[in-house]
């Protein structure tokens, strides 16, 4: 019986695995293919396959195809899969953590403190030698580690277990305080105003794979320290106590999953700007859709996050084209609908329940 309901379990996981896999080599195939140019899909398998295996002949594409899909749409695609991958599973991670169904990476003020190194670079035109361009988003991870630091030292301060009430109070806090500095910072500015307020608004436009490059090792660390911490997120979204009766070093974990959340949620921001409802609805999306084991919710979170954000950001270059939407307008427009929903149905099924 019990190797019966298991063997049923894993089937289960690999479904959810293989749709939710899918469904991110479909957003990505429709985002690389549709555009002011269409590519057309067998194009596309046959460019990218011969990069990955150069035996491959593509004497019959057209170069131009081939230049648009290497040089602009698959280099933005991946970005918007990287942004959103890594803003869902850092969400997964905070509400199951905080045992807040309102928990996402902007909680604990990340997202503003990385805002405020970008607004900062844009105002007072801040240039590092030798690294030149990357000094915005550079500059957005190390005020985002800053943010973090300085809000688990604050709420520690205030109470030494930092409960999860604090931590959230004092993220609260501080990102009201760096909110007003954004608004002052973009008061007093000028000429800088719009660049400012494009790149609050968030977009994945014009990149390239240097931002890839950026991104990606933060992303891979900070996903793979969540990932490690599965079990103890299953046991810390019972509560704090009950995690430290199952044998949870609860203030030791809690340090190792906000940090990583914050490294992902830092470096996302630092890339894309401010994307919003991501880390809030997809957690959720993926928790009614696969279960809320975190083992694997946050993988499922990653494909699904990656997936959406992709569609988005195709939406948000092809609705009015040629003129582009912020990709932060589209995600704030799909995603307060649906958790607005989602949260609809948790409280009728709650008082079904009863």
């Amino acid at each position: 019986m019990q190797r019966q309901f298991t063997q049923k379990y894993l089937n289960k996981k690999l479904i959810a695995y293989f749709v939710a896999g899918a469904f991110l080599c479909f957003a990505m195939l429709l985002g690389i293919s549709i555009g002011t140019v269409s590519v057309p899909i067998l194009s596309i398998v046959q460019i990218i396959g011969s990069k990955v295996f150069p035996f491959i002949s593509v004497n019959q594409i057209d170069q131009m195809h081939t230049n648009i899909v290497m040089n602009i749409r698959l280099p933005r695609v991946i970005l918007a899969g990287l942004v959103g991958a890594a803003l869902a599973i850092a969400g997964a991670a905070f509400q199951g953590l905080l045992r807040n169904p309102l928990a996402d990476p902007y909680t604990l003020g990340v997202s503003s403190g990385a805002s405020v190194g970008a607004v900062l670079t844009l105002f007072f035109q801040i240039s590092i030698p030798f690294v030149g361009s990357f000094t915005l988003p550079l500059l957005s991870i190390l005020f985002s580690f800053l943010t973090i630091f300085v809000v688990l030292t604050f709420a520690q301060k205030i109470e030494r277990s930092m409960r999860v009430e604090t931590i959230i109070l004092t993220g609260i806090i501080f990102s009201s305080f760096l909110g007003a500095l954004i608004s002052l910072m973009i008061a007093l500015t000028g000429d800088e105003l719009r660049q400012i307020i494009n790149w609050l608004l968030g977009s994945v436009s014009m990149r390239g794979w240097a931002y890839i490059k950026i991104i990606l090792p933060f992303f891979i660390l900070g996903s793979f320290i969540l990932m490690l911490n599965g079990r103890e997120l299953n046991a810390m979204s019972f509560g704090e106590e009950r995690a430290h009766h199952l044998g949870v070093n609860v203030q030791r974990r809690k340090m190792i999953i906000l940090t990583a959340g914050s490294i992902l949620t830092g470096a996302a921001v630092a890339v894309s700007g401010t994307i919003g409802f991501v880390g809030l609805v997809i957690p959720h999306l993926s928790r009614l859709l696969w279960g809320p084991d975190h083992k694997h919710l946050l993988p499922l979170s990653i494909l699904t996050g990656s997936a959406f954000l992709i569609l988005a950001d195709l939406v948000s270059r092809t609705i009015i084209a040629p003129t582009e939407l912020p990709i932060g307008v589209i995600t704030a427009l799909i995603g307060a609908p649906v958790f607005a929903m989602i949260l609809l149905q948790r409280k009728r099924a709650e008082r079904s329940g009863s």
